[in-house]
């Protein structure tokens, strides 16, 4: 027994002595400090920078950075794309989403959050297979995504918009912080991936001039209308990127302004992100073609890197950054200029988890089959429903009866795969057109008949005997309205209405409503399915015709979606984030006036064709208990709550939106502006009680001096379904009470 605990003793003595060798056997050998995954993020990042040369610094700051072997690092492209979907990754397929417009129309933040969740799970999984195959060097393949893009889509002319979640900066900053919050995901150490805030800012076309032209907005149309989104998702949703825009403002370009990236983004906000130029940029600030604002590609490069944008993006254009190392050795900035910058960037591959064992970071065990996974195609459908707008239905004319024997399909989108993906898009394994989607709903047992009927812009000059063909169809359905072919990003498109990407005239092309008057003249009922990512103007069909629904670019499953809302599967209650107005000459002239002088629902004086936040249901909704506190208290959270009761016979989702009016202010202030949205889901005949908590920042306005306070006096609250004046069906489904703000 002696010898068993002298021997146990012997045993524990010899452990004891060995646990420090043990301890170091079992910890990980890195070759540099920066490799150990145990230290902090800002410690490895400095250990890494101190390492590299000033010229291989300077690499690391072209978005397409090169490998560094000495040191492990291997090559990383900064350019990828997700906005409604992973883009342009087309050896892989990916799930394709309603265009960025079209979401916002869902009016639902959670459907916003799980898609762009999805997206960036899609992302990693690329990412991964990349990794593993040493590919990392290759375009949109890794993880800093440039989505999304929050600009103000402040005039329907502009080509791009449809990119944006509309006209509105509050639904704007919702939506986008929603997305943001979904791609980068909740993980407390690791980026599932990273989203970038652009294009910063003041920008919404014209395209062809975008490169050159220099606006100069009032500071109440600055902080009120153009700086907030960019402000939430900065400050609020921790975005990691910012992409300044290609236009100057105030007489500096946007990727060298003192205003907004230095006082505002870093000064102000806080901002410890990267800042990416948009592509070509930095080419801009010395060529004699754009800005011209700096004398040579030396001082322009300089100059942004200065002003904290940390990576150039080339497409297509010179390329400046490289002259960074002549610029430090001819004084015009330091390496420790150079520094901030490159410790910037690695900050978010290490965030990104690029420089750790698969192991450790959950993200890298993200496999190939998310891609296009069944949970993200009924995603896609769900968001394809939810972005559908019904904008008329006189008669009851929709849902269509499923027991017609004919029906007639006719419209230049109609099986157009283009139009349903808009731009900046993916490559999904099944598109579904409208065609598509109405004879998989139908059957063998329906006849259906498929004309071209007319063009976008291309009249059919036998339209009559067009008409004539199908006016024994049981329903004719026109599918008209734009593409992403017309309207987009600095396109060479030169037919009558477009120009360059944006649009000359908002009125919806001549070829269409000469048809469709034809089609009308038939006695037969025809419905018009309007495609699009920008508002049109459409004063004889909305007078003329009894059913319209608006569909945008609905994405792979738009077809199907359509199909269910046309045939009643699916009761429609999307929301329109842009005002419709009834024509060019509702518009300020000058298309690159960027004031919002009479431009939005929130300053427009007239009366729109459809408002912001209009749409119709196959069932109807009551408004009624609308409670409020007896007066705001302008430092604390108020809560408002309103019964909503679904009156129809159809269940349903009902979008109910909260908006603010300040009344008799001896200052500028919005008509009126949203401050809170809920999509709720009603059966027939049940009621719920929503709750709203407007902060006190909600109850703020913007002075002429851009200083955002609380001005005093009475508030109009209205909630409903719509505005509370949209001159619409839609607004008498609005409550409205009047209190004081202290």
């Amino acid at each position: 027994m002696k010898k068993f605990f002298k021997n146990k003793f012997s045993l524990l003595l010899l452990l004891v002595l060995l646990a420090p060798t043990l301890a170091l056997m079992k910890k990980p050998k890195f070759q540099y400090k920066f490799q150990d995954y145990n230290l902090s993020v800002e410690d490895r990042v400095n250990d890494l920078v101190s390492k590299m040369t000033l010229e291989e610094k300077v690499s690391q700051m072209d978005n397409h950075a090169p490998a560094i072997d000495r040191l492990g690092i291997p090559a990383y492209n900064w350019w990828n794309e997700a906005l409604h979907g992973v883009a342009r990754a087309f050896t892989f397929k990916t799930t394709v989403y309603p265009q960025a417009i079209g979401n916002s129309a869902t009016f639902d933040k959670a459907a916003i959050h799980q898609m762009a969740n999805y997206i960036g799970m899609e992302g990693r999984a690329i990412n991964n297979e990349s990794i593993r195959n040493k590919t990392t060097d290759g375009q949109y393949v890794n993880l800093t995504y440039w989505s999304p893009n929050i600009n103000i889509f402040r005039d329907p002319r502009w080509g791009r918009g449809q990119e944006t979640y509309g006209e509105d900066p509050y639904l704007t900053a919702k939506m986008g912080g929603e997305f943001v919050n979904g791609l980068q995901g909740n993980d407390p150490k690791y980026l599932l991936a990273a989203a970038c805030a652009k294009h910063y800012a003041v920008h919404s076309g014209p395209e062809s001039t975008r490169h050159k032209f220099d606006t100069d907005v009032s500071d109440y149309d600055l902080w009120d209308t153009y700086l907030p989104a960019f402000r939430h998702l900065v400050v609020d949703e921790k975005v990691a990127g910012v992409m300044c825009a290609y236009n100057a403002l105030k007489g500096q370009p946007c990727c060298g302004s003192d205003l907004l990236l230095t006082n505002i983004l870093r000064n102000q906000w806080k901002f410890t992100g990267y800042v990416t130029s948009d592509c070509g940029a930095i080419d801009d600030m010395s060529n004699a073609n754009a800005h011209h604002t700096s004398p040579d590609q030396e001082s322009a490069a300089s100059d942004a890197v200065l002003h904290g944008t940390d990576v150039e993006c080339i497409v297509g254009r010179t390329t400046l950054y490289p002259t960074l190392v002549k610029a430090v050795k001819d004084g015009k900035l330091s390496e420790k200029d150079i520094d901030i910058s490159v410790k910037r960037l690695f900050t978010i591959r290490f965030r990104l988890g690029l420089f750790d064992p698969p192991e450790q970071v959950k993200f890298r065990q993200i496999p190939m089959s998310e891609l296009e996974s069944p949970a993200h195609h009924a995603q896609a459908l769900k968001m394809a429903h939810e972005s559908v707008v019904l904008l008329k239905n006189e008669d009851h004319l929709l849902p269509l009866s499923k027991n017609i024997k004919k029906i007639a399909i006719l419209g230049p989108n109609a099986d157009n795969e283009k139009s349903i993906i808009g731009n900046y898009f993916g490559s999904a394994s099944h598109l579904v057109t409208p065609l598509k989607g109405i004879k998989a709903k139908l059957g063998p047992g329906v006849e259906v008949v498929y004309k071209a009927g007319s063009g976008y812009t291309t009249a059919n000059p036998n339209a009559k005997a067009t008409a004539d063909s199908v006016k024994d169809a049981d329903v004719i359905v026109y599918f008209g309205g734009i593409t992403p072919q017309l309207e987009g990003e600095e396109m060479r498109v030169t037919v009558e209405g477009f120009a360059g990407g944006d649009r000359t005239s908002i009125m919806l092309p001549k070829a269409q409503t000469e048809i469709l008057k034809a089609l009308k003249a038939t006695g037969k009922p025809v419905v018009f399915v309007l495609m699009t990512g920008s508002a049109v103007a459409m004063p004889w069909e909305s007078e003329n015709l009894s059913s319209i629904v608006n569909a945008w670019y609905g994405g792979q499953d738009a077809g199907t979606a359509i199909a269910d809302v046309l045939f009643g599967d699916y009761n429609p209650a999307g929301r329109l984030p842009v005002t419709f107005y009834k024509g060019d000459s509702d518009l300020p002239e000058a298309f690159d006036d960027y004031s919002m002088k009479n431009r939005t629902y929130r300053y427009f004086e007239g009366t729109p064709l459809y408002g912001f936040g209009y749409g119709l249901s196959y069932t109807t909704f009551k408004y009624d208990m609308l409670t409020t506190p007896a007066a705001l208290q302008s430092g604390k959270k108020n809560l408002i709550t309103v019964k909503v009761t679904n009156t129809g016979k159809k269940d349903g989702d009902e979008v109910t939106q909260l908006y603010l009016s300040h009344l008799g202010l001896n200052t500028k202030t919005p008509i009126r502006a949203l401050k809170g949205f809920d999509r709720t889901f009603i059966k027939a005949g049940q009621s719920k009680i929503l709750t709203f908590e407007l902060s006190p920042d909600d109850l703020k306005l913007v002075d002429s001096e851009g200083n955002s306070k609380i001005f005093k006096g009475k508030v109009s609250i209205s909630v409903g379904g719509s505005q509370p004046d949209a001159q619409t069906a839609a607004s008498k489904k609005t409550v409205t009470k009047t209190v004081s703000l202290i």
